[in-house]
């Protein structure tokens, strides 16, 4: 394409491509950053021992004098969960919907961030302007309440984000989407568009969330005598808000139980999301007070989390909870890819101990099928398409429905965690890329476990740890102690007497031939030496490849 003019908008994905989770999306005009979103994504089973994944910001704080303020869409953990992580490199205004600023501010007050930033709460249809950005916040729905899609005002012309979304007729709380205002964007003319793909590939329209109301009247109409526990998403206020309403309507209390459940209800019903009926919750304690069945529990655990309430529950190590004969469990959610084998374990643990787990029909998704996105771009008319939100495959289908809807494959670009696509009304290219890997959070450090150390660690769990210790008399080089060979992971040492005996043996030889070989033998060339010696024999042995860690002290 040539160009007419050389100002481009850029946008620069630093997370949520290739994967669901962890989005944070980069937009830029001259002088102008503005950020939007800054979620978190979990970790693959492969990186052991790592806590969380957070984008990698270096890219904004190389250009920190620019970055005007953090747009949000709306409160869920992939969208905000890094927000405390990134706000300590790069101090940002911070723009949200009044739920989703409640929910954010819980996470820098634990962060002890709270007056450090600045903060405004946006309402629908308000503009805010940052920098050369114009933002508008647009209502739309989603499984939390108080989503917004954004039009982001440029030089260049209108770009719409979607954010996460549905469009549900039937809201449990506040109103429907507001498809109007996305027409009149349409009008007006849209450069480009920024649309959710995490449900591209299901046709159709998605359920309302009224749905899953009406299945669980049928529960707790079939189950009068028993006791329930229902596990879902702590941050779908909406359906949290359905069970309550459902127990109170069948007279039953309600015990909240997990963390971020008991926190989000408390943010929530502060903010004025969620009504509950007086004499309605009770606490933990105050359950033996209560027959079974006028008993309620709501918890988080549904995704199987190793600590969430409901696999303590399912593996008795629940200090208050332990499930009886007859109860029923409801998982109000699907699992998310990856998560299934995690969830099938807790549902045959509870099955096992007298449980009835009810996992059909109680969930619906809280983002768009194809007909509404159809709607979208039917309503929206882009001139570009920008597939966001998603694993390539969503993003690859996605780009056959912007097709499907009369934009030519040439303005639609699948991109990668970044890719730096520069737009004007002449210009639609990738012209560059920026660092986006993710930062890898182990308990209190950020970032300082990279590939080397997930690469031991994968080592040593698949394989253990042969730990060789020698002790030589200074100056002279002669073995003082030793060698000693210690196990961990790899054989029990008990059982496996004649096998250590060799190590000790082919590790004597080698320290041999090193010491003869050279009088000052550099000790890194002996524990070099230990480790290919040791490592040929035991693969020979037993085709087994342990991490070897020689230690050599002198005396």
């Amino acid at each position: 394409m040539n160009k007419k003019n050389n100002k481009t908008v850029k946008i620069i994905p630093l997370g949520g491509l290739e994967q669901i989770g962890m989005n944070i999306t980069a937009i830029e005009y001259e002088d102008s950053i503005i950020v939007v979103d800054c979620g978190l994504s979990f970790p693959d089973d492969d990186m052991l021992g790592i806590d969380l994944v957070i984008p990698d910001v270096t890219y904004l704080v190389e250009n920190k004098d620019k970055v005007k303020g953090l747009v949000i869409t709306h409160g869920h953990e992939d969208h905000i969960g890094s927000i405390p992580y990134v706000e300590k490199q790069i101090n940002m205004p911070i723009y949200a919907t009044k739920l989703t600023m409640g929910i954010i501010e819980s996470k820098l007050d634990e962060h002890g961030l709270m007056n450090n930033v600045k903060r405004k709460v946006v309402s629908y249809g308000q503009t805010i302007n940052l920098g050369c950005f114009r933002i508008e916040f647009i209502r739309t729905n989603h499984s939390i309440a108080d989503s917004a899609a954004l039009a982001i005002f440029t030089p260049e012309g209108i770009i719409v984000h979607t954010g996460d979304f549905k469009v549900d007729y039937t809201p449990v709380f506040g109103g429907i989407i507001d498809l109007q205002r996305f027409g009149e964007l349409g009008k007006k003319g849209v450069l480009a568009l920024m649309a959710d793909s995490t449900n591209v590939e299901r046709p159709g329209f998605t359920p309302s969330e009224m749905m899953v109301g009406r299945t669980f009247n049928e529960i707790f109409d079939d189950n009068v005598h028993h006791r329930m526990i229902i596990a879902t998403f702590a941050s779908n206020v909406d359906r949290v808000q359905m069970i309550i309403n459902t127990a109170a309507k069948y007279k039953r209390k309600v015990i909240v139980d997990g963390r971020s459940m008991i926190n989000i209800i408390r943010i929530a019903s502060e903010l004025g999301y969620i009504n509950i009926p007086d004499n309605t919750l009770i606490e933990i304690d105050d359950a033996k007070n209560y027959p079974d069945e006028q008993l309620v529990y709501i918890t988080t655990g549904s995704q199987g989390e190793n600590m969430a309430v409901l696999s303590r529950i399912a593996s008795n190590t629940h200090n208050k909870i332990s499930v009886k004969p007859g109860d029923v469990v409801v998982l109000s959610s699907n699992p998310i890819p990856g998560n299934e084998k995690s969830v099938y374990n807790i549902i045959n643990d509870l099955e096992m101990k007298g449980a009835h787990v009810i996992n059909h029909n109680t969930h619906v998704s809280g983002h768009a099928c194809q007909e509404e996105l159809k709607l979208i771009y039917a309503l929206t008319k882009p001139k570009y398409a920008i597939p966001v939100h998603g694993e390539y495959r969503h993003l690859k289908r996605h780009a056959l429905l912007a097709n499907e809807m009369g934009i030519p494959m040439e303005n639609v670009k699948i991109m990668k965690s970044g890719d730096v696509l520069e737009v004007s009304n002449d210009t639609f290219d990738i012209t560059g890329r920026v660092p986006a890997q993710g930062v890898l959070v182990d308990g209190l450090g950020v970032g300082d476990v990279g590939n080397i150390v997930l690469r031991d660690r994968q080592h040593l769990s698949e394989n253990g740890l042969i730990v060789v210790v020698v002790t030589l008399e200074k100056y002279s080089n002669q073995i003082l102690a030793g060698p000693d060979i210690v196990s961990r992971g790899f054989v029990y040492v008990r059982e496996s007497e004649s096998l250590i005996d060799d190590c000790r043996m082919v590790v004597q030889e080698t320290l041999d031939d090193c010491l003869s070989r050279y009088n000052n033998c550099d000790w890194s060339k002996i524990k070099g030496a230990i480790k290919d010696s040791l490592g040929e024999f035991l693969w020979k042995r037993t085709k087994r490849s342990p991490m070897i860690l020689p230690i050599i002290s002198e005396v």
